[in-house]
């Protein structure tokens, strides 16, 4: 190309604007000329001077027609600041994650291959694979993390190893607990709301996050804080705080509507599973009853807790921390009481399933006067054990029962009619017997003994429903480790009572996740958890105003 063909030459699109603006304005040639020589329209090319005379009132001109281009990379920060945070960051052992966190929770926009090339230039090795002990004692970074607020949805661009939490977000806006949450008596603050303040406990709890480490990282999240509305969780003083505004009544009548909504949406079978579970507590106990924590094998001071869990669902409907000594043989007249308190409700329990020493002999009794069917195990004494080891061969029947992993065990059973002391009397001085089904060959020392007031089931069927309250027993303890409720000693200091309802809310949420599920809605909550919703780590996401309708219950 000679320098007469550069000139006349008008592909470039910054040279082509230039030479016309300088004929029509320096040349003063009409713009009809202009616009045909140079390819514009006559409409388009007014438009073109307009904006002209415009951008001069802002800028130069060689800023319009000359700019000037670096090539390679963007330069993210000219001071240094954000490399020298890095840097720092990463002496103290935090990973790439961690670091993108940190970054983007105060707006820097990096990734994470920015922060790779940055260390890997810095000659900074492989982060080794760190134990669960080793990120718990992370020193913590000396940046302060940005205030909680509402956020508008607006289209913005950011890292975070929480998006997997959205996905929970389209199931509370279709089964309405976002509705639930926000007519509920849950206190609220002037700058985050009802909805926001429960989502964020959620939040915490759905993303197994442990509360006594690493309090700085889970509140710089930008997808945690997404998933609550806001755009970042608040730090662990305020999650204190507001947790002791909540009183025993707002989580019962938190318990209760959600009660309604199981009900409603049919997630709630016949039967319900009841079992105690302990609570250590390690402060100053001098207020706490020594109870059998079977996770430690031993008895230590703690707080007593109930659950009731579907067998069929998965659904945990109930839980109460406020479970003394005294007064735990009447819980399953309370959770009845709690089953039936809204009369518009369709009830549909008919079971109640438990342990041997759940409750005594006279409240039995008073399930079968409101013709409540139980299932339970009957203490085993000497003469009791002795009789049963002693039955004749030819008088028991050998079936088949549902074990774990989808296998079957045969065990023999002995059924007989007995009376029991406290249970049998009625107030009109009538005498009543108890089913009683003995089984031996299930692996156990000593037999287990079943007694049921149904008299209608076969022997198969009243084993095999008390059967899954065995593998009940695994779940409740799975879930119970996975909320981290053995673990409640922490610098964010929970009330016990408000910590086990987020954890039920928590729970149901992953059981109605895992129902979606086609072939893995057996799966535990830690399962779900590393198979499905801690998988997206790394990826970036574009959030737009879309996601009001997609994701979020706040429209």
């Amino acid at each position: 190309m000679t320098p007469n063909e550069f000139f006349a030459n008008n592909d470039n699109v910054y040279k082509r604007k230039y030479d016309a603006l300088r004929a029509f304005f320096v040349d003063n040639q009409k713009a009809e000329d202009v616009s045909s020589q140079y390819g514009y329209t006559l409409s388009s090319f007014y438009s073109l001077t307009r904006d002209f005379r415009k951008s001069l009132k802002s800028t130069s001109c060689n800023d319009l027609f000359f700019k000037e281009y670096h090539r390679g990379r963007r330069v993210v920060n000219d001071a240094g600041d954000l490399d020298n945070m890095i840097i720092d960051l990463r002496k103290k052992n935090y990973s790439h994650t961690d670091i993108v966190t940190i970054a983007n929770s105060h707006n820097y926009s990096i990734s994470y291959g920015y922060v790779y090339q940055l260390l890997k230039r810095e000659g900074f090795a492989k982060l080794p694979r760190r134990r669960k002990v080793e990120k718990k004692n992370l020193t913590p970074p000396e940046i302060t993390p940005s205030v909680s607020e509402r956020i508008d949805f607006d289209e913005e661009r950011f890292s975070t190893s929480s998006a997997g939490l959205l996905l929970f977000l389209p199931l509370i806006k279709k089964y309405g607990i976002d509705t639930l949450i926000e007519e509920s008596n849950y206190p609220e603050t002037n700058a985050i709301d009802r909805l926001p303040s429960i989502l964020s406990f959620l939040a915490l709890k759905l993303s197994n996050v442990r509360r006594y480490s690493c309090d700085d990282l889970w509140c710089m999240d930008r997808g945690s804080g997404m998933f609550a509305g806001l755009n970042v969780l608040p730090k662990s003083s305020w999650f204190s705080s507001y947790s002791h505004r909540v009183t025993k009544d707002m989580n019962i009548d938190f318990l209760k509507k959600l009660h309604s909504l199981w009900l409603k949406e049919g997630l709630l079978s016949d039967t319900s599973n009841l079992d105690f579970t302990t609570i250590p507590y390690w402060g100053d106990n001098s207020h706490l009853e020594n109870n059998w924590s079977g996770k430690r094998t031993k008895a230590l001071p703690s707080m007593l807790a109930v659950l009731a869990h579907d067998p069929s669902s998965g659904i945990i409907d109930y839980g109460n921390t406020d479970v003394m000594h005294d007064n735990e043989n009447a819980v399953v007249l309370e959770y009845l009481d709690f089953y039936t308190a809204n009369p518009s409700d369709n009830h549909k329990l008919k079971y109640l399933v438990f342990d041997s020493k759940f409750t005594n002999y006279q409240n039995l009794g008073k399930l079968d006067d409101k013709a409540i069917k139980f299932l339970t195990i009957r203490r085993r004494g000497k003469n009791i054990v002795e009789k049963i080891n002693n039955l004749p061969q030819g008088s028991r029947k050998r079936i088949r029962v549902e074990s774990s992993g989808l296998k079957k065990r045969t065990i023999w059973v002995y059924e007989e009619f007995v009376v029991l002391k406290g249970y049998s009397e009625k107030a009109n001085g009538e005498i009543r017997k108890i089913r009683q089904i003995s089984i031996t060959g299930h692996g156990k020392i000593k037999p287990a003994i079943i007694i049921t007031n149904d008299f209608d089931l076969s022997i198969e069927q009243i084993v095999r429903k008390y059967a899954r309250r065995w593998l009940v027993e695994k779940s409740i303890s799975e879930q119970i480790e996975f909320f981290h409720l053995n673990s409640v000693s922490s610098s964010m200091v929970i009330k016990v009572d408000f910590d086990l309802v987020m954890s039920i809310l928590a729970h149901n949420l992953y059981r109605l996740f895992a129902l979606d599920l086609k072939r893995y809605s057996h799966l535990s909550d830690i399962n779900i958890y590393e198979k499905f919703i801690s998988n997206s780590r790394s990826e970036e996401r574009r959030v737009g105003k879309e996601c009001r309708s997609r994701w979020s219950p706040y429209h």
